[in-house]
Order: C-alpha cells, then structure tokens, then sequence
C-alpha cells in the first residue's frame, strides 16, 4: 500500500520510455534510468510525509495490539 504509487509511477515511466526507445532505435541506457530516477525523487518527496505516517500508525497499532495476543 506504501510502495504501490511509487512502484506503479516508475512501471508506467519505465514503459513509456521503453516504446519511446523501440520507436526511435535509441538504445541508450541513461535514457531509461535518468526518467525513473527522478520520478521516483520527485514521488518520495511528494509522498513522503503520508508514507511516513502510515508507516507510523501501522507501527504504533502493531505495538498497541503486543499486549493483547499475550493471553492471561
């Protein structure tokens, strides 16, 4: 749930350049990495902060629930 924006963003950039690439007979290496590479800097920058807050809370309810599986 984290990672699926990031991971779906990078799969679309990936292919979009991958046709750009077979369209045009580029076979450069850079031109695939460098798009993904800053699509996935702008998204963590983007979505950072919601992604750190769910990691929190998932975190927080996992360690609030310790007690509970305990039995007794």
């Amino acid at each position: 749930m984290v990672a699926g924006p990031v991971l779906v963003a990078i799969l679309v950039v990936g292919l979009l350049v991958s046709v750009f690439q077979v369209a045009t007979q580029i076979q450069e290496m850079t031109l695939s990495f460098v798009p993904k590479l800053m699509i996935t800097a702008f998204l963590l920058i983007a979505f950072g902060p919601w992604m750190i807050n769910s990691i929190t809370h998932f975190a927080t309810s996992l360690y609030l629930t310790i007690p509970s599986i305990g039995g007794n």
